[in-house]
């Protein structure tokens, strides 16, 4: 079984992509270089817009979650998990988290990958608030 959802966002001239333990993806338009777990803005869906199958799959913690993010011809693949505790309901933001905290901004838990494991190439492209960003979310069972 496999359930998928795809979300497309843009860089921003700020982004930093420098945390170490999360990345997120937000609907807002701008960010400071404050927000250095970010790593795409204006994005066509957050949490709360995730179908409800999806969202209903990933709350089990059998559940492996692979997220492909895709700017120009750079690439990266991060696998996480889901979990019961997630809620996934948060209006803006879609945050991966490298531990095991959940709270109303998280996608999933035990990622491994954090904004500062991506590849340089990569965060370069997200810099260009040009650059069109597809973030591929796939679910699967383990």
């Amino acid at each position: 079984m496999q359930t998928k959802e795809i979300i497309t966002a843009y860089g921003h001239e700020n982004i930093q992509a420098k945390h170490r333990t999360t990345f997120e993806i937000t609907k807002e338009k701008e960010v400071s270089k404050r927000g250095d777990c970010i790593i795409a803005v204006s994005a066509d869906k957050s949490l709360r817009d995730l179908s409800p199958k999806f969202k209903e799959t990933l709350k089990n913690e059998n559940m492996q979650l692979t997220i492909l993010i895709e700017a120009g011809e750079e690439m990266e693949i991060v696998k996480a998990f889901g979990s019961p505790k997630l809620t996934l309901n948060h209006p803006t933001d879609i945050v991966v988290r490298k531990s095991g905290y959940v709270c109303n901004r998280t996608l999933a838990i035990k990622a491994d990958k954090a904004a500062k494991d991506f590849s340089r190439k990569l965060v370069e492209k997200l810099k260009n608030p040009k650059q069109k960003v597809k973030i591929t979310l796939v679910i699967t069972e383990l």
